[in-house]
């Protein structure tokens, strides 16, 4: 845990956090969905301020709405943050969520046209009969998925062609296509109109507002926002080997002297680790590009061997 960086990190904690206060509170009767959830913007308990608020809440009635959104967000959230650092991944997640609840408001507002909710006074529920200032005020919308939506987002538009092992399939799927895969099933979803209690349209709104704000950083290199900067890892990686094998050259200069008895020159000796560092740079080139996966069993070993040196 003290391994994630610490935006991800707190989010997580504060998403925990609020799961077990909300099922501390309604054991008391206290609803913080009431409160904090977000509203239909014309109903009575909307307020602003959960346009924030409802990303840190999730149903007490399914545990598997918080641990999918905390899985997605600890895996591609703590890469995202140490690409694009603690500031900007808050921003971007935080703006998600926001557009994400924006858009399902949008959403909501258009079945309010739709059921020609603004002329009636009472309506009628699953043979419950409400006012419709009552029935409005049931449309609540609580979760993390929009922002963790926008994060997976990011993860596939920073590293495309990175190779994923997704359960059931047996084999890997690079990442733009994980992605692509993602926004087909919410689109096709919202469409369907399942009555399955998911904001699907928030999904796709956290990813739509994603899109745009990663697109906008592109064509604004001024914005530190660089896609180049997906790769800090493998370079990383690469002045990670630099600096530990020339640390240990300094810590003593004359070990290249002798190798396995014999003698080596100074010229063969670096010609030699030129050739090394050579081949160790183009095995972490292919992993930049294709993935760890793609190496060979021979590149592997070589890449283990170097790590060890």
């Amino acid at each position: 845990m003290f391994r994630i960086p610490t935006i991800t990190k707190n989010l997580l904690i504060i998403n925990g956090i609020a799961f077990l206060a909300s099922l501390v509170l309604e054991k008391k009767g206290i609803f913080l969905t009431d409160i904090c959830g977000l509203h239909f913007f014309m109903a009575d308990n909307f307020s602003l301020f959960q346009l924030i608020t409802y990303q840190f809440l999730h149903s007490t009635n399914n545990f598997m709405h918080i641990l999918s959104n905390m899985f997605g967000l600890w895996m591609f959230g703590c890469v995202i943050e140490n690409v694009w650092g603690p500031k900007k991944f808050l921003f971007y997640y935080i703006v998600c969520g926001i557009g994400a609840g924006l858009c399902q408001e949008l959403a909501q507002y258009g079945t309010y046209v739709y059921e020609n909710l603004p002329y009636y006074e009472y309506v009628s529920v699953n043979g419950i009969q409400m006012t419709t200032a009552t029935y409005l005020n049931t449309w609540t919308t609580v979760g993390a998925s929009g922002a963790v939506y926008g994060v997976i987002l990011a993860f596939g538009m920073t590293f495309p062609n990175e190779r994923l092992f997704i359960i059931p399939f047996p084999f890997p799927i690079k990442a733009k296509w994980f992605v692509m895969g993602y926004v087909a099933i919410e689109f096709f979803s919202a469409l369907g109109s399942s009555g399955d209690g998911i904001a699907h349209t928030a999904h796709l709104g956290g990813m739509l507002f994603g899109f745009l704000m990663i697109r906008y950083w592109n064509k604004h290199p001024n914005s530190s926002f660089d896609r180049s900067r997906g790769q800090q890892f493998f370079e990383n990686l690469k002045r990670s080997f630099e600096q530990r094998q020339s640390t240990r050259q300094q810590s003593n200069p004359h070990m290249h002297a002798e190798r396995g008895g014999s003698k080596e020159s100074d010229m063969e000796y670096n010609a030699r680790k030129r050739q090394n560092q050579e081949e160790i740079d183009a095995i972490l080139d292919k992993i930049r590009k294709s993935g760890y996966d793609s190496l060979t069993k021979e590149e592997k070993q070589k890449l283990f061997d170097a790590s060890r040196q």
